[in-house]
């Protein structure tokens, strides 16, 4: 009898996929990638046409020994990798690490996209051959990582500290933070006023509470004090009428279901969990979970994706689910789907439970908390994807005050259609039941009171994890797999720190990024990292040869590499001398970088190990306590401006104070940029720096 072997990457599938195959099938897993540049040499020959030199990864020798073994015994060998690009490479490796193509075996390649029995029987029926544009895709962004990395991450350990590194994506990244870092730093923020009237309606119990809404041609910002007297001082004594009311209805469509992104970005802001433990957790619903009664069971489809595209059988069986669940008139019409654009990766499917009628409730003894929030996240985003939308009743009323209008707008819900399983974490809160149902162009009105407030414009909104993945998307950098380990890089480098879910950057991700952007512009350019990965999806599709993409790449980095050389010959960054004297063994001690910014050394290490914080001086007096400022250090080495060596202040700033009183309160100022602005959040007030401005 014909024995077959099929090749899978996780030990974890391989007793749910044994269980479908039966005895004629031996299942195997080469527990990811066999074979790998060495770590130890660029293992690129530049001088050869770039070809890569691929070594056994330590450790995989008795993987590889076993599956030699298994190979003689069969007839058939079935390479059943992860459908996509890293899957296909590992399939092809596989192939080169057990010399298939010389030993006169049948070889194909399978892919599913859901361990299912139905999926994987399937695959076997429609085995093909390794599809080579997909393997010379994967070698080229291998290539292209590992040059920029090899070449550049020395010229960090040289200048900075040993242990940096630079990457094709992460140092991208690390640019976007920054520049948001920056903006933040220097936004000015502006003044404006909001006015609210409460108005009795004749008849009607509740009082209706309305926005300054502005003239009857334009909408007004109402910009300072004395714009909001002259405006209070108009419409006190005006006649209060309703001008306008407008009723009408809106829909709000059901949500696509989940690609890689959007799972990702969802997952952290609902259930507060990093990009790399979604992956992590959503890798096990794929892989299968011990489910009571059923054996292992893969509960989710394929995790790595930029489609929303349902196949025909998971469309159809979800909706006879929903008509059967929540009624016939909750089930949508035609199929749900966001139009996908060039960069879809291959032809993978959204992701979505592998089987509708398998509820997150019936599951949930057999998951753990997260893999249970993670699955009915998945499941109840599918479901409503597959729902009709919701349907509002609206009204909006415009009130005249004189020459200026008050408005108010209200919405309840009229149909619950997808809402009724699913609401997305930034859906707009709901105002039901708000509205006076009996409110016309004659209802009487009078004012009860007139409600105003100052504010100030916000600065834009540090990175989270979920915004960051967001823009990487939106600007056509990284694709699905590589979302979470390049965060992972940048957290775990120190460049970059995460408080209160926010990304801030550090002073080494900061003197990292200087480094990147004065010597390697076009790495860190986002357009240049957007047409690169263009580049890498032709070689995918076969229009593109990969070897060309890397002897075009190649020079110019080449190039930038020696010439930063000699730039950064003159620029010492790591062990400054300071006049800071070591106590223990008289020399003077020098500044270091660690993994939190720079500390005093003594240079006498290794027989001489003292260290001691490094207190930089900002060389103002503190605006509290007269004390000298100094530069200090959160827990997680974000950087802030405090006191010396006074413990009672309770002096703190994000940016430089400035030795300047503010004009106008007399409260301190602080540098933004160009400006000086005053702390004092009632103040605002804002000047040049002059300073700043004669440098």
């Amino acid at each position: 009898m014909a024995r077959n072997l099929v090749i899978v990457e996780s030990p974890t599938k391989v007793k749910t996929i044994k269980k479908f195959l039966g005895s004629n099938y031996v299942v195997k897993a080469s527990q990811g990638h066999v074979r790998d540049l060495p770590k130890s040499q660029l293992g690129i020959d530049v001088e050869h046409d770039f070809e890569p030199k691929y070594i056994t990864i330590r450790g995989k020798g008795d993987i590889l020994a076993d599956l030699r073994k298994e190979v003689k015994k069969v007839d058939k060998i079935y390479l059943a990798t992860d459908p996509d690009r890293e899957g296909e490479a590992i399939s092809w490796h596989l192939t080169k690490a057990l010399k298939l193509e010389d030993k006169n075996k049948k070889i194909y390649r399978i892919t599913f996209n859901e361990i299912t029995k139905s999926a994987v029987k399937e695959s076997i029926k429609s085995a093909r051959q390794i599809d080579m544009d997909l393997v010379d895709a994967q070698q080229a962004r291998r290539a292209l990582d590992r040059i920029v990395g090899y070449r550049i991450s020395p010229l960090l350990w040289a200048k900075v500290k040993r242990g940096l590194s630079a990457g094709r994506v992460q140092s991208v990244a690390l640019r976007i933070i920054a520049d948001r870092e920056e903006e933040i730093n220097t936004f000015i923020p502006e003044e404006y006023w909001s006015l609210e009237g409460t108005f009795q309606v004749k008849g009607e119990k509740k009082p209706l509470v309305a926005k300054f809404y502005g003239t009857a041609d334009k909408k007004m910002t109402i910009r300072n004090e004395a714009e909001l007297q002259g405006i209070l001082k108009k419409i006190e004594s005006a006649d209060y009428t309703v001008s306008d009311v407008k009723t009408g209805e809106r829909s709000k469509k059901a949500p696509v279901p989940f690609t890689t992104s959007t799972l990702q970005q969802e997952a952290a802001k609902v259930l507060n969990f990093a990009t790399q433990k979604t992956m992590r957790i959503a890798q096990q619903l794929y892989e299968g979970i011990d489910i009571k009664g059923n054996g292992t069971v893969g509960l989710i489809t394929y995790l790595r994706t930029d489609s929303t595209r349902v196949s025909d059988e998971a469309d159809q069986s979800a909706k006879e689910y929903i008509a059967k669940v929540y009624g016939e008139e909750y089930v949508a019409n035609g199929s749900k789907k966001k139009e996908d654009d060039k960069k879809i990766q291959d032809a993978h499917e959204a992701i979505r439970p592998s089987d509708i009628s398998r509820t997150p409730a019936s599951v949930k003894e057999s998951l753990s908390r997260d893999q249970f929030r993670l699955y009915q996240l998945i499941w109840k985003r599918f479901a409503a994807s597959r729902m009709q939308p919701a349907k509002y009743k609206t009204i909006s009323i415009k009130i005249a005050a004189g020459e200026y209008y008050f408005s108010v707008a209200a919405s309840k819900v009229a149909f619950e259609g997808f809402r009724l399983v699913y609401v997305e974490s930034d859906a707009e809160k709901e105002e039901n039941n708000v509205l006076l149902k009996n409110i016309d162009k004659d209802s009487e009105l009078s004012k009860e009171s007139f409600d105003y407030k100052q504010h100030f414009t916000q600065p834009p909104a540090h990175y989270t994890e979920a915004s960051l993945v967001r823009t990487l998307e939106e600007l056509g950098i990284g694709r699905p797999s590589t979302y979470a380990p390049t965060i992972s890089t940048i957290i775990a480098r120190h460049y970059v720190v995460k408080e209160k879910k926010n990304l801030h950057l550090t002073e080494i991700g900061e003197v990292v990024n200087s480094i990147m952007k004065q010597s390697f512009e076009s790495i860190v350019d986002v357009n240049f990292t957007a047409n690169m990965e263009g580049l890498l999806d032709m070689v995918a599709e076969g229009k593109v040869e990969w070897k060309s993409v890397i002897s075009n790449f190649y020079p110019d980095l080449d190039e930038a590499v020696k010439r930063a050389e000699e730039e950064l010959e003159s620029v010492t960054i790591e062990d400054e001398q300071t006049d800071v004297i070591c106590e223990l063994c008289g020399r003077n001690m020098v500044i270091k970088y660690g993994p939190h910014g720079k500390f005093l050394a003594c240079p006498g290490f290794p027989e001489c190990r003292n260290t001691k914080p490094y207190l930089e001086k900002a060389g103002v007096a503190c605006p509290i306590c007269g004390k000298e400022v100094v530069l200090k250090r959160t827990k997680k080495g974000r950087r802030y401006f405090g006191c010396e060596d006074n413990p009672d202040c309770e002096f703190m700033s994000w940016q430089k104070p400035s030795e300047e009183k503010c004009p106008k309160c007399e409260g301190y100022m602080v540098e933004k940029g160009n400006k000086l602005v005053c702390q004092n959040e009632q103040c605002g007030y804002s000047m040049d720096n002059k300073k700043k401005n004669e440098q």
